[in-house]
């Protein structure tokens, strides 16, 4: 019997289905893994920006949790938008409990648009209780600087932000890179060496879901037993291909093209 490998999303709905839980699970599909979800809150959201979002409560988040976990299972849990202190102690409770190893947190703070999508009462939940459970964590440069405190303006202060995040007690860190400008360089550190993994840049609008899409395929590789920095690699390279061919869709940041390798 073929194995079937697979990979659990806990974040919100996209209603434009190109981030969030969305384009999670068209990230597991692409890359071959069996996808399944766990709904943090519904959000009214297009290419545009985010219109209006609904938090679902813990205990129906904990539910959703607990049926995909006693009944599939998952080799590896991505998480993207936790919207509060309450989920995100949730959330690391529930990755206490099932033990899973495989983590990858994308510390969701704001929506491209810039709405945002994480509490200020939540961050330091998420630094305290999630971040030492985490394989890696994927903050981009604004995000970094909101979990450290620090201004990163040059590859000295993103070293140093990446200690300092690691010693929050992940596994690992890769600060994402596509703020800056020049070359779309992300920055790996495992606490024995700093690593920069670079992509020429795709000059494009059609960005929306870049790091929801990162983190998925992270987790993708790791459920498929995918040693992590090499995870993070070929993820990086799915993610410059899938906005090489990203989608012209609505009238502001549209998609990638996660299926990029199976239709133009």
């Amino acid at each position: 019997m073929k194995r079937v490998y697979k990979a659990l999303t806990i974040a919100g709905s996209d209603s434009g289905a190109g981030a969030g839980i969305q384009a999670d699970l068209k990230t597991f599909a692409a890359l071959g893994v069996y996808g399944t979800s766990v709904i943090t809150a519904v959000t009214a959201q297009s290419t545009v920006g985010i219109f209006k979002s609904f938090v679902l409560p813990p205990e129906l988040i904990a539910a959703q949790i607990d049926a995909v976990a006693k009944d599939i299972g998952a080799q590896a849990v991505k998480t993207g938008m936790l919207a509060n202190a309450a989920i995100v102690a949730l959330v690391a409770k529930k990755v206490r409990e099932h033990r899973w190893a495989n983590l990858v947190v994308d510390p969701v703070l704001s929506a491209k648009g810039g709405g945002p999508l994480l509490s200020n009462d939540a961050v330091k939940t998420l630094c305290d209780l999630l971040l030492p459970l985490a394989a890696v964590v994927t903050p981009n440069i604004l995000e970094a600087e909101r979990l450290t405190g620090m201004r990163l303006h040059d590859l000295r202060s993103i070293r140093k932000a990446a200690e300092r995040i690691l010693a929050m007690g992940p596994r690992s860190v890769v600060i994402k890179g596509g703020h800056r400008r020049g070359p779309a360089t992300d920055f790996f550190y495992d606490g024995k060496r700093f690593r920069e993994i670079t992509a020429r840049r795709i000059h494009t609008k059609n960005t929306h879901g870049t790091g929801c899409t990162f983190s998925a395929a992270i987790a993708t590789n790791l459920a498929r037993g995918m040693e992590l920095e090499n995870a993070v690699i070929q993820a990086k390279r799915y993610v410059t291909r899938a906005i090489q061919g990203s989608l012209d869709v609505g009238k502001g940041a549209g998609p990638l093209h996660h299926f990029y390798r199976f239709w133009k």
